[in-house]
Protein backbone atom coordinates (compact mmCIF):
# COMPACT_ATOMS: atom_id res chain seq x y z
CA UNK A 1 0.00 0.00 0.00
CA UNK A 2 1.50 3.39 -0.82
CA UNK A 3 1.99 5.66 1.88
CA UNK A 4 -0.73 8.47 0.46
CA UNK A 5 -3.15 5.35 0.41
CA UNK A 6 -2.10 4.79 4.32
CA UNK A 7 -3.02 8.33 5.22
CA UNK A 8 -5.85 8.48 3.85
CA UNK A 9 -6.92 5.22 5.47
CA UNK A 10 -6.00 6.72 8.70
CA UNK A 11 -8.17 9.97 8.16
CA UNK A 12 -10.94 7.86 7.08
CA UNK A 13 -10.28 5.70 10.52
CA UNK A 14 -9.61 9.49 12.78
CA UNK A 15 -13.53 10.89 10.78
CA UNK A 16 -14.98 7.70 11.68
CA UNK A 17 -14.07 7.73 15.62
CA UNK A 18 -14.76 11.31 15.25
CA UNK A 19 -18.39 11.23 13.92
CA UNK A 20 -19.65 7.96 14.41
CA UNK A 21 -17.83 5.94 16.75
CA UNK A 22 -18.00 8.96 19.78
CA UNK A 23 -21.37 8.79 19.84
CA UNK A 24 -21.67 12.60 19.87
CA UNK A 25 -24.97 14.27 19.08
CA UNK A 26 -25.95 17.39 18.16
CA UNK A 27 -27.19 17.43 22.27
CA UNK A 28 -24.09 16.45 23.23
CA UNK A 29 -22.23 19.51 21.05
CA UNK A 30 -24.50 22.13 23.18
CA UNK A 31 -23.53 20.48 26.17
CA UNK A 32 -19.88 21.31 25.39
CA UNK A 33 -20.53 24.90 24.29
CA UNK A 34 -22.51 25.06 27.62
CA UNK A 35 -19.03 23.71 29.73
CA UNK A 36 -17.23 25.87 27.69
CA UNK A 37 -19.56 28.62 28.41
CA UNK A 38 -20.18 27.92 32.12
CA UNK A 39 -15.98 27.40 32.94
CA UNK A 40 -15.40 31.03 31.40
CA UNK A 41 -18.49 33.26 32.33
CA UNK A 42 -19.32 31.71 36.24
CA UNK A 43 -16.03 30.27 37.37
CA UNK A 44 -15.42 29.48 40.86
CA UNK A 45 -11.89 27.79 40.78
CA UNK A 46 -10.29 31.18 42.33
CA UNK A 47 -12.68 30.63 45.59
CA UNK A 48 -11.58 27.14 45.53
CA UNK A 49 -7.80 27.70 44.75
CA UNK A 50 -7.62 30.74 47.50
CA UNK A 51 -8.73 28.43 50.31
CA UNK A 52 -7.08 26.15 50.02
CA UNK A 53 -3.55 27.83 49.72
CA UNK A 54 -4.25 31.50 51.02
CA UNK A 55 -6.76 30.58 54.09
CA UNK A 56 -5.41 26.49 54.96
CA UNK A 57 -2.21 26.69 53.38
CA UNK A 58 0.09 23.49 53.20
CA UNK A 59 -2.12 20.30 53.25
CA UNK A 60 0.44 17.24 54.86
CA UNK A 61 -1.34 14.46 54.68
CA UNK A 62 -3.27 13.37 58.31
CA UNK A 63 -2.59 16.88 59.63
CA UNK A 64 -5.16 18.89 60.59
CA UNK A 65 -4.58 21.34 57.73
CA UNK A 66 -5.36 18.00 55.24
CA UNK A 67 -8.37 17.15 57.14
CA UNK A 68 -10.41 20.95 57.25
CA UNK A 69 -9.10 20.95 53.54
CA UNK A 70 -10.63 17.52 52.99
CA UNK A 71 -13.82 18.98 55.04
CA UNK A 72 -13.79 22.15 53.26
CA UNK A 73 -14.11 20.12 49.43
CA UNK A 74 -16.59 17.90 50.52
CA UNK A 75 -18.66 20.76 51.58
CA UNK A 76 -18.13 22.49 48.64
CA UNK A 77 -19.30 19.17 45.90
CA UNK A 78 -22.03 19.21 48.46
CA UNK A 79 -23.09 22.57 47.56
CA UNK A 80 -23.05 21.79 43.65
CA UNK A 81 -25.87 19.34 44.33
CA UNK A 82 -23.49 16.29 43.42
CA UNK A 83 -24.59 12.95 44.83
CA UNK A 84 -23.00 11.32 48.12
CA UNK A 85 -19.91 13.43 48.67
CA UNK A 86 -18.31 12.01 51.63
CA UNK A 87 -15.12 11.52 53.19
CA UNK A 88 -14.02 8.60 52.93
CA UNK A 89 -11.27 6.96 55.36
CA UNK A 90 -8.05 4.85 55.10
CA UNK A 91 -5.43 3.83 57.25
CA UNK A 92 -2.45 6.06 56.93
CA UNK A 93 -0.77 6.41 60.67
CA UNK A 94 0.21 10.23 62.28
CA UNK A 95 -0.32 13.43 61.27
CA UNK A 96 2.30 16.00 62.14
CA UNK A 97 2.92 19.90 62.20
CA UNK A 98 5.56 22.16 62.37
CA UNK A 99 5.31 24.40 65.78
CA UNK A 100 8.68 26.00 65.69
CA UNK A 101 12.37 26.05 63.61
CA UNK A 102 15.39 28.41 64.42
CA UNK A 103 18.08 28.02 62.23
CA UNK A 104 20.95 30.23 62.49
CA UNK A 105 24.67 30.48 62.08
CA UNK A 106 25.95 32.46 65.78
CA UNK A 107 29.71 32.75 64.36
CA UNK A 108 31.54 33.46 62.96
CA UNK A 109 28.83 35.58 62.44
CA UNK A 110 24.87 35.87 62.70
CA UNK A 111 23.14 35.07 60.00
CA UNK A 112 19.39 33.48 59.76
CA UNK A 113 19.72 30.55 57.69
CA UNK A 114 17.27 29.36 54.78
CA UNK A 115 16.09 25.91 55.69
CA UNK A 116 12.97 23.63 56.48
CA UNK A 117 12.50 20.85 58.81
CA UNK A 118 11.75 17.61 57.29
CA UNK A 119 7.88 16.11 57.04
CA UNK A 120 7.40 14.03 60.35
CA UNK A 121 11.12 15.48 61.85
CA UNK A 122 11.34 14.39 65.47
CA UNK A 123 11.98 17.42 67.60
CA UNK A 124 15.23 18.50 68.55
CA UNK A 125 15.23 18.51 73.14
CA UNK A 126 15.18 22.26 72.93
CA UNK A 127 17.71 24.80 71.70
CA UNK A 128 21.06 23.23 70.48
CA UNK A 129 24.16 25.85 69.54
CA UNK A 130 27.04 24.10 68.86
CA UNK A 131 29.77 23.34 66.10
CA UNK A 132 28.30 20.76 63.23
CA UNK A 133 30.19 17.56 63.01
CA UNK A 134 30.69 17.20 59.23
CA UNK A 135 30.31 13.41 58.06
CA UNK A 136 29.85 14.46 54.34
CA UNK A 137 31.46 11.47 52.09
CA UNK A 138 32.51 9.33 55.31
CA UNK A 139 31.95 5.42 55.07
CA UNK A 140 29.92 3.67 57.53
CA UNK A 141 32.97 2.10 59.47
CA UNK A 142 34.65 5.93 59.65
CA UNK A 143 31.26 7.34 61.01
CA UNK A 144 30.85 4.46 63.58
CA UNK A 145 34.14 5.59 64.75
CA UNK A 146 33.00 8.72 65.58
CA UNK A 147 30.12 8.05 68.02
CA UNK A 148 31.74 9.91 71.01
CA UNK A 149 31.22 12.84 69.17
CA UNK A 150 27.68 12.66 67.38
CA UNK A 151 26.08 12.52 70.62
CA UNK A 152 23.49 15.68 70.78
CA UNK A 153 25.25 17.12 67.53
CA UNK A 154 24.34 19.17 65.03
CA UNK A 155 25.40 16.34 61.96
CA UNK A 156 25.90 17.76 58.52
CA UNK A 157 25.41 14.57 56.85
CA UNK A 158 26.08 15.17 53.04
CA UNK A 159 29.16 16.37 50.97
CA UNK A 160 28.53 20.23 49.78
CA UNK A 161 25.89 20.54 46.94
CA UNK A 162 27.68 20.85 43.58
CA UNK A 163 24.86 18.94 41.47
CA UNK A 164 21.99 21.12 41.54
CA UNK A 165 18.77 20.74 39.75
CA UNK A 166 18.61 23.12 36.98
CA UNK A 167 16.51 21.26 34.07
CA UNK A 168 12.83 21.05 34.11
CA UNK A 169 11.63 18.47 32.30
CA UNK A 170 11.14 18.70 28.29
CA UNK A 171 6.97 19.02 26.96
CA UNK A 172 5.81 16.39 24.51
CA UNK A 173 3.96 19.25 22.97
CA UNK A 174 6.63 21.69 22.08
CA UNK A 175 7.87 21.49 18.62
CA UNK A 176 11.08 20.65 19.02
CA UNK A 177 10.74 17.49 21.81
CA UNK A 178 12.66 14.63 21.54
CA UNK A 179 10.04 11.48 21.99
CA UNK A 180 10.27 9.85 25.36
CA UNK A 181 12.22 12.21 26.60
CA UNK A 182 10.00 13.20 29.55
CA UNK A 183 10.00 10.54 30.53
CA UNK A 184 13.35 11.14 32.68
CA UNK A 185 11.31 13.13 35.93
CA UNK A 186 8.69 10.47 36.48
CA UNK A 187 8.90 7.31 37.54
CA UNK A 188 8.61 5.64 34.07
CA UNK A 189 11.53 3.90 32.70
CA UNK A 190 13.03 3.90 36.37
CA UNK A 191 12.93 0.10 36.87
CA UNK A 192 15.72 -1.97 38.22
CA UNK A 193 17.14 0.58 40.16
CA UNK A 194 16.50 -0.77 43.54
CA UNK A 195 18.38 -3.64 45.62
CA UNK A 196 16.93 -6.99 45.84
CA UNK A 197 15.68 -8.38 48.42
CA UNK A 198 18.19 -9.88 51.37
CA UNK A 199 20.83 -7.97 50.32
CA UNK A 200 21.03 -5.77 53.04
CA UNK A 201 21.10 -2.35 54.20
CA UNK A 202 22.62 0.04 51.64
CA UNK A 203 25.70 2.60 53.54
CA UNK A 204 23.11 5.13 53.70
CA UNK A 205 21.23 3.26 55.93
CA UNK A 206 24.05 1.56 57.79
CA UNK A 207 24.93 5.35 58.65
CA UNK A 208 21.59 6.49 59.62
CA UNK A 209 21.61 3.57 61.77
CA UNK A 210 24.51 5.01 63.43
CA UNK A 211 23.04 8.51 64.13
CA UNK A 212 20.03 7.04 65.63
CA UNK A 213 21.81 4.74 68.21
CA UNK A 214 25.05 7.42 69.12
CA UNK A 215 21.90 9.79 69.83
CA UNK A 216 22.58 12.49 67.35
CA UNK A 217 20.92 16.01 68.02
CA UNK A 218 19.76 16.94 64.70
CA UNK A 219 20.59 16.00 61.33
CA UNK A 220 21.55 19.05 58.57
CA UNK A 221 21.77 18.13 55.10
CA UNK A 222 21.44 20.36 51.68
CA UNK A 223 18.87 20.74 49.00
CA UNK A 224 19.36 20.11 45.54
CA UNK A 225 17.42 23.49 44.62
CA UNK A 226 18.84 26.51 43.46
CA UNK A 227 18.34 30.33 44.64
CA UNK A 228 17.26 29.81 48.14
CA UNK A 229 14.61 27.08 46.49
CA UNK A 230 14.50 24.35 48.88
CA UNK A 231 13.38 20.93 48.26
CA UNK A 232 11.53 18.90 51.26
CA UNK A 233 9.76 15.94 51.86
CA UNK A 234 10.46 13.73 54.94
CA UNK A 235 8.80 10.54 56.46
CA UNK A 236 7.71 9.34 60.06
CA UNK A 237 10.64 7.46 61.46
CA UNK A 238 9.04 6.98 64.52
CA UNK A 239 9.96 6.19 68.29
CA UNK A 240 13.95 7.65 68.57
CA UNK A 241 14.09 9.26 64.91
CA UNK A 242 16.83 12.08 64.74
CA UNK A 243 15.51 15.39 63.92
CA UNK A 244 16.44 16.53 60.47
CA UNK A 245 16.09 19.60 58.42
CA UNK A 246 16.75 20.24 54.81
CA UNK A 247 19.34 23.54 54.08
CA UNK A 248 19.85 25.56 51.17
CA UNK A 249 22.29 24.23 49.12
CA UNK A 250 24.18 27.46 49.19
CA UNK A 251 23.91 27.94 52.99
CA UNK A 252 24.48 24.21 53.50
CA UNK A 253 28.04 24.85 51.26
CA UNK A 254 28.86 28.03 53.04
CA UNK A 255 28.78 26.15 56.28
CA UNK A 256 30.69 23.16 55.21
CA UNK A 257 33.70 25.63 54.06
CA UNK A 258 33.69 27.70 57.20
CA UNK A 259 34.27 23.74 58.86
CA UNK A 260 37.29 23.46 56.31
CA UNK A 261 39.05 26.84 57.20
CA UNK A 262 41.72 26.58 59.89
CA UNK A 263 41.04 28.86 63.07
CA UNK A 264 37.71 29.49 61.92
CA UNK A 265 35.09 28.81 64.95
CA UNK A 266 31.50 28.42 63.52
CA UNK A 267 28.58 27.60 65.50
CA UNK A 268 25.05 27.48 64.53
CA UNK A 269 21.75 27.23 66.68
CA UNK A 270 18.86 24.62 66.08
CA UNK A 271 15.84 24.23 67.72
CA UNK A 272 12.94 21.76 66.15
CA UNK A 273 9.28 21.35 67.47
CA UNK A 274 6.72 19.43 65.78
CA UNK A 275 3.61 17.83 66.93
CA UNK A 276 2.67 14.82 65.80
CA UNK A 277 -1.50 13.40 65.60
CA UNK A 278 -2.71 10.56 66.28
CA UNK A 279 -6.20 10.80 67.76
CA UNK A 280 -8.41 10.05 64.68
CA UNK A 281 -7.03 6.18 64.29
CA UNK A 282 -4.38 6.98 62.21
CA UNK A 283 -6.81 8.07 59.43
CA UNK A 284 -6.13 9.99 56.28
CA UNK A 285 -8.87 11.01 54.23
CA UNK A 286 -10.26 11.36 50.54
CA UNK A 287 -13.18 13.13 49.12
CA UNK A 288 -15.47 11.38 46.92
CA UNK A 289 -18.75 12.46 45.18
CA UNK A 290 -20.95 12.05 42.07
CA UNK A 291 -22.86 13.04 39.07
CA UNK A 292 -25.47 9.71 38.59
CA UNK A 293 -25.43 8.56 34.98
CA UNK A 294 -28.68 8.09 33.44
CA UNK A 295 -28.87 5.98 30.96
CA UNK A 296 -30.66 2.60 31.80
CA UNK A 297 -28.15 0.08 30.28
CA UNK A 298 -24.78 2.60 31.08
CA UNK A 299 -25.13 4.54 34.26
CA UNK A 300 -23.73 1.83 36.66
CA UNK A 301 -20.47 2.39 34.44
CA UNK A 302 -17.75 4.96 36.18
CA UNK A 303 -15.93 7.70 34.65
CA UNK A 304 -13.62 9.25 37.52
CA UNK A 305 -11.81 12.26 37.72
CA UNK A 306 -9.32 13.64 40.58
CA UNK A 307 -6.20 14.73 41.86
CA UNK A 308 -4.34 14.76 45.24
CA UNK A 309 -5.22 17.21 47.76
CA UNK A 310 -2.18 16.68 49.79
CA UNK A 311 1.09 18.73 49.70
CA UNK A 312 4.18 18.91 51.32
CA UNK A 313 4.48 21.64 54.09
CA UNK A 314 6.99 24.42 53.28
CA UNK A 315 5.26 26.36 50.54
CA UNK A 316 1.61 26.05 50.03
CA UNK A 317 1.24 23.36 47.55
CA UNK A 318 -0.38 26.11 45.07
CA UNK A 319 1.41 23.84 41.81
CA UNK A 320 1.25 20.60 43.62
CA UNK A 321 -1.54 20.52 44.08
CA UNK A 322 -3.86 22.85 44.81
CA UNK A 323 -4.43 24.28 40.93
CA UNK A 324 -5.31 20.27 39.58
CA UNK A 325 -7.39 20.02 42.79
CA UNK A 326 -9.48 23.07 42.10
CA UNK A 327 -9.18 21.82 38.46
CA UNK A 328 -11.33 18.50 39.37
CA UNK A 329 -13.61 20.51 41.68
CA UNK A 330 -14.22 23.26 39.16
CA UNK A 331 -15.23 20.23 36.35
CA UNK A 332 -17.90 18.61 38.31
CA UNK A 333 -19.56 22.02 39.23
CA UNK A 334 -19.85 22.67 35.81
CA UNK A 335 -21.31 19.57 34.75
CA UNK A 336 -23.75 20.07 37.51
CA UNK A 337 -24.57 23.81 36.70
CA UNK A 338 -25.32 23.46 33.08
CA UNK A 339 -27.68 20.22 33.96
CA UNK A 340 -25.55 17.87 32.20
CA UNK A 341 -26.75 14.22 31.97
CA UNK A 342 -24.17 11.99 31.20
CA UNK A 343 -24.96 8.25 30.71
CA UNK A 344 -22.13 6.97 32.55
CA UNK A 345 -21.41 7.87 36.18
CA UNK A 346 -18.81 10.29 36.78
CA UNK A 347 -16.92 10.15 40.05
CA UNK A 348 -14.29 12.91 41.64
CA UNK A 349 -12.01 12.10 43.89
CA UNK A 350 -9.57 14.47 46.09
CA UNK A 351 -6.78 12.06 47.19
CA UNK A 352 -4.50 12.18 50.08
CA UNK A 353 -1.63 10.23 50.81
CA UNK A 354 -0.38 11.22 46.75
CA UNK A 355 2.96 12.75 48.64
CA UNK A 356 4.04 9.41 50.60
CA UNK A 357 3.82 7.13 47.82
CA UNK A 358 -0.10 7.32 45.66
CA UNK A 359 -0.84 5.87 49.05
CA UNK A 360 -4.57 7.35 49.06
CA UNK A 361 -5.65 6.10 45.97
CA UNK A 362 -4.19 3.05 46.27
CA UNK A 363 -5.61 2.65 49.33
CA UNK A 364 -9.26 3.71 47.14
CA UNK A 365 -8.40 1.08 44.43
CA UNK A 366 -7.58 -1.63 46.79
CA UNK A 367 -10.78 -1.43 48.45
CA UNK A 368 -12.78 -0.87 45.40
CA UNK A 369 -11.10 -1.87 42.37
CA UNK A 370 -8.37 -4.47 42.24
CA UNK A 371 -8.69 -8.47 43.14
CA UNK A 372 -11.19 -11.01 42.39
CA UNK A 373 -13.47 -9.62 44.90
CA UNK A 374 -13.71 -6.33 42.51
CA UNK A 375 -13.96 -7.95 39.66
CA UNK A 376 -17.65 -6.83 38.97
CA UNK A 377 -16.52 -3.16 39.78
CA UNK A 378 -13.41 -3.37 37.61
CA UNK A 379 -16.03 -4.39 34.95
CA UNK A 380 -17.96 -1.67 35.01
CA UNK A 381 -15.73 1.18 35.42
CA UNK A 382 -14.60 2.98 32.37
CA UNK A 383 -11.36 5.41 32.73
CA UNK A 384 -9.75 7.54 35.12
CA UNK A 385 -8.72 11.06 34.24
CA UNK A 386 -6.04 12.43 37.12
CA UNK A 387 -4.78 16.21 36.84
CA UNK A 388 -0.86 16.22 38.51
CA UNK A 389 2.43 16.44 37.43
CA UNK A 390 2.71 19.63 36.22
CA UNK A 391 1.29 23.42 35.81
CA UNK A 392 -0.97 25.98 33.68
CA UNK A 393 -3.55 24.81 30.69
CA UNK A 394 -3.94 21.11 29.42
CA UNK A 395 -2.21 20.82 25.92
CA UNK A 396 -3.16 17.13 26.14
CA UNK A 397 -3.24 13.92 27.50
CA UNK A 398 -0.65 11.33 27.67
CA UNK A 399 -2.65 8.15 26.27
CA UNK A 400 0.35 5.37 28.15
CA UNK A 401 1.28 3.73 24.76
CA UNK A 402 -2.61 2.84 24.18
CA UNK A 403 -2.64 3.22 20.31
CA UNK A 404 -6.81 2.49 20.50
CA UNK A 405 -7.90 5.68 22.39
CA UNK A 406 -5.69 8.19 20.40
CA UNK A 407 -8.10 8.77 17.38
CA UNK A 408 -10.67 9.28 20.20
CA UNK A 409 -8.77 11.61 22.62
CA UNK A 410 -7.29 13.90 19.47
CA UNK A 411 -11.47 14.13 18.07
CA UNK A 412 -11.99 15.49 21.67
CA UNK A 413 -9.35 17.98 21.92
CA UNK A 414 -9.69 19.32 17.97
CA UNK A 415 -12.19 21.44 19.73
CA UNK A 416 -10.18 23.02 22.88
CA UNK A 417 -7.65 24.01 20.50
CA UNK A 418 -8.76 27.57 20.48
CA UNK A 419 -8.66 27.42 24.20
CA UNK A 420 -4.69 26.75 24.16
CA UNK A 421 -4.56 22.95 23.99
CA UNK A 422 -2.10 21.33 21.94
CA UNK A 423 -1.60 17.64 21.14
CA UNK A 424 -2.06 14.50 22.56
CA UNK A 425 1.19 12.20 23.30
CA UNK A 426 1.28 8.44 22.82
CA UNK A 427 3.86 8.23 25.45
CA UNK A 428 3.13 6.97 29.30
CA UNK A 429 4.02 9.65 32.39
CA UNK A 430 4.30 8.10 36.07
CA UNK A 431 4.62 9.52 39.03
CA UNK A 432 1.31 10.12 40.13
CA UNK A 433 -2.01 8.78 41.07
CA UNK A 434 -3.43 7.22 37.50
CA UNK A 435 -1.06 4.42 38.35
CA UNK A 436 -2.86 3.18 41.05
CA UNK A 437 -5.43 2.31 38.49
CA UNK A 438 -3.26 1.07 36.04
CA UNK A 439 -1.92 -1.28 37.92
CA UNK A 440 -5.54 -2.29 39.18
CA UNK A 441 -5.94 -3.36 35.15
CA UNK A 442 -8.33 -0.66 34.62
CA UNK A 443 -7.76 3.12 32.32
CA UNK A 444 -5.92 6.15 33.87
CA UNK A 445 -4.59 9.09 32.06
CA UNK A 446 -2.91 12.20 33.33
CA UNK A 447 -2.83 15.40 30.99
CA UNK A 448 0.57 17.25 29.30
CA UNK A 449 0.65 20.57 31.44
CA UNK A 450 3.50 23.16 31.34
CA UNK A 451 6.75 22.47 33.14
CA UNK A 452 8.40 25.92 32.98
CA UNK A 453 9.85 26.00 36.60
CA UNK A 454 8.19 23.46 38.13
CA UNK A 455 11.22 20.85 38.52
CA UNK A 456 13.44 23.36 38.96
CA UNK A 457 11.29 25.62 40.85
CA UNK A 458 7.95 24.76 42.36
CA UNK A 459 7.62 20.90 42.61
CA UNK A 460 8.43 19.88 46.51
CA UNK A 461 9.70 23.18 47.49
CA UNK A 462 9.25 26.25 49.74
CA UNK A 463 8.62 27.91 46.24
CA UNK A 464 5.15 26.77 45.44
CA UNK A 465 3.39 29.56 45.64
CA UNK A 466 -0.02 31.43 44.62
CA UNK A 467 2.80 33.52 42.39
CA UNK A 468 3.31 30.83 40.13
CA UNK A 469 -0.10 30.63 38.84
CA UNK A 470 -2.60 32.17 36.23
CA UNK A 471 -6.40 31.28 37.44
CA UNK A 472 -7.42 31.66 33.71
CA UNK A 473 -5.29 28.33 32.91
CA UNK A 474 -6.90 26.71 36.03
CA UNK A 475 -10.20 27.50 34.22
CA UNK A 476 -9.30 26.25 30.90
CA UNK A 477 -8.29 22.96 32.48
CA UNK A 478 -11.45 22.97 34.59
CA UNK A 479 -12.86 23.21 30.59
CA UNK A 480 -10.47 20.32 29.38
CA UNK A 481 -11.30 17.97 32.14
CA UNK A 482 -15.01 18.58 31.92
CA UNK A 483 -15.02 18.12 28.35
CA UNK A 484 -13.31 14.82 28.79
CA UNK A 485 -15.10 13.37 31.23
CA UNK A 486 -18.91 14.21 29.46
CA UNK A 487 -17.37 12.84 26.67
CA UNK A 488 -16.19 9.60 27.60
CA UNK A 489 -19.19 9.22 30.21
CA UNK A 490 -21.33 9.48 26.54
CA UNK A 491 -19.52 7.24 24.72
CA UNK A 492 -21.25 4.31 23.07
CA UNK A 493 -18.55 1.78 24.76
CA UNK A 494 -15.50 2.37 26.74
CA UNK A 495 -12.30 3.82 26.03
CA UNK A 496 -10.56 0.78 24.86
CA UNK A 497 -8.00 -0.88 26.65
CA UNK A 498 -4.37 -0.47 25.25
CA UNK A 499 -3.27 -3.65 23.16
Amino acid sequence: MSMMRKLALVGVLVVAWTGLGSGQSASDRGILDRIRAEGLQHSQVEKVFSMLTVEIGPRLTASPAHKRAAEFVRAELASYGLDNPRLDPWQFGRGWSLEKLTLELVEPRYMPLVGYADGWSASTSGEIVATPVFIGGKTPEQVDAMRAQLKGAIVMTQPMMANFVRKDRPNPTADDYAPNSAAYATSVGQAGRGRGAGAGPTPAQRIAQTLKNAGAGVLLKPSIGEHGTVFVTGRDGGPGAVPSITLSGEHYNMIARSLERPGVQVRVRVNVQGRFYDNDGGNAYNVIAELPGTDPVLKDEVVMIGGHLDSWHTGVGATDNADGSATAIEAMRILKAIGARPRRTIRVALWGGEEQGLLGSKAWVQQHLAGDANAAARAKFDTYFNIDNGTGKIYGWYLQNNTEALPIFDSWLEPLKSLGAKRNTIEPVGSTDHLSFIDAGVQGFNPVQDYVNYDIRTHHTNMDTEDRLDMNDIKQAAIVMATYAYNAANLDRKIPSKK
